[in-house]
């Protein structure tokens, strides 16, 4: 969960002269970089971050605990986003199962672990970027950018924990895939979409089941014995170990992702008219 929100309620309860427009501004920024993150779009964020505090601004001095009120705003602003949402040309249009997901024999055979530096690195790294914007989705920003535990992203979205689960697998596998093109596509100097040949082999049936639990796996929400299966087959298969790694390395870029921040003096414009708006609503149910 963002800091802002933590400051944010210090300042609501202490008080005091600039401290409301203050705490604004700072719910401002929060909400702008969570609807950026699911909307991919300017205007439908800044759209979403003025509604989502339009509507919260009369309740925020009932709230005294940071999670319980960034819950509150992103389920929110969840709600409004997915509403407004633009169609991205790099999302599935159905969802996507594990097999389809799953590396071919070739693809495990490519990875190396480790990330190289080379003249392109900069440029990867931009354009895996604007991959990772376009990928992401709602349970994976939830989970891994903002920091909510399986309980509060089931809070703010409804769902039971086995599907938030694997959901987010599922988010996390779609986002390396992307990743991988873009490695791909610059090593290989194109900037086309590489095609996955899905005739090739996917492994054994035991990588197959090693796969659908490694997000658990990482997060550690598997059983001692189960945990002891995995490394037991990772100990034997190179190219699953390898895929971990991958995985692993995908879902800290998403937790090291920088925050967009909205533009300046259209944030303070927003923020002149929302105060002006809640100070007439305060003078006329004082009348």
């Amino acid at each position: 969960m963002r800091s802002e929100i933590d400051e944010a309620i210090v300042l609501l309860k202490r008080g005091g002269n600039g401290a409301l427009e203050r705490a604004v501004e700072l719910l401002q920024g929060a909400v702008f970089a969570f609807s950026m993150r699911v909307c991919g779009q300017q205007q439908d964020a800044e759209d979403t971050m003025q509604e989502v505090l339009v509507k919260s601004l009369p309740y925020l001095s009932k709230f005294d605990n940071p999670r319980a009120l960034a819950a509150w705003l992103y389920k929110v602003a969840k709600n409004r986003c997915l509403m407004n949402r633009r169609k991205s040309k790099f999302a599935p249009k159905e969802e996507l199962s594990l097999e389809e997901l799953m590396p071919d024999h070739e693809e495990l055979e490519r990875l190396d672990g480790a990330t190289r530096v080379t003249p392109e690195g900069s440029a990867i790294r931009r354009e895996q970027d604007e991959r990772l914007r376009e990928a992401i989705r709602i349970i994976l920003v939830l989970r891994d950018m903002e920091g909510f535990t399986d309980e509060e992203v089931g809070e703010i979205t409804g769902l039971r924990p086995g599907t938030i689960r694997v959901r987010l697998h599922r988010a996390r596998l779609f986002v390396r895939r992307e990743l991988t093109k873009v490695n791909e596509g610059v090593q290989h100097g194109t900037a086309g979409r590489l095609e996955r040949n899905r005739d090739a082999p996917s492994g054994t049936d035991r990588c197959r089941k090693v796969f659908a639990g490694l997000s658990d796996y990482l997060d550690g929400e598997l059983d001692d014995f189960s945990c002891e299966e995995i490394e037991r087959h990772m100990n034997g298969c190179e190219p699953c170990k390898r895929f971990l790694r991958s995985l692993e390395s995908t879902i800290q870029r998403c937790q090291q992702s920088p925050a967009d921040c909205p533009n300046r003096e259209r944030a303070a414009t927003l923020r002149r008219n929302l105060l002006a708006i809640y100070s007439r609503a305060l003078a006329t149910s004082g009348k």
